[in-house]
């Protein structure tokens, strides 16, 4: 199901390259890369209840910043697996590691961060990573130790 990369990352997602993945320099936008973090990264946060607690407190995750170091160009027909794990916890963010592993290549592709920065979207400031989102990252991260 996985490739010994990902061992590590407790959340790991696949896609289908589709043809409009791609650019017009025959690889895979790095935009798609972005989104395919993005995708792994809120599946990782879903696990946490964090989309909970915005909803019902206002107290939600929100992006600082990203970054990606290509590898491997990606090519239309492909299938990767991407993974998003917990680097670094604070008190008030997180910094997440994501690599996506491209089956054709049978390799990681790309790797890529992303802080994560706990927002009052009703007192639109940050703050502290809710008690119950700290303690579902300490747990998901664990199981991968």
């Amino acid at each position: 199901m996985s490739h010994p990369a990902l061992a590590r990352f407790p959340v790991v997602i696949e896609f289908d390259v589709g043809w409009s993945d791609m650019d017009s320099f025959d690889h895979v936008s790095n935009l798609e890369y972005f989104r395919y973090f993005q995708d792994a990264r809120l599946n990782y946060i879903l696990r946490t209840g964090w989309l909970d607690t915005k909803r019902d407190l206002g107290l939600g995750p929100i992006l600082k910043s990203t970054s990606a170091t290509y590898r491997k160009p990606v090519k239309y027909p492909d299938r990767v697996w991407v993974g998003a794990r917990v680097v670094d916890l604070q008190v008030d963010r997180v910094t997440f590691e994501h690599i996506l592993v491209s089956r054709t290549w049978d390799a990681v592709a790309c790797e890529g961060t992303a802080v994560v920065v706990s927002y009052d979207y009703r007192g639109e400031g940050k703050v502290a990573i809710p008690e119950s989102v700290r303690k579902a990252i300490e747990e998901l991260e664990q199981h991968t130790k």
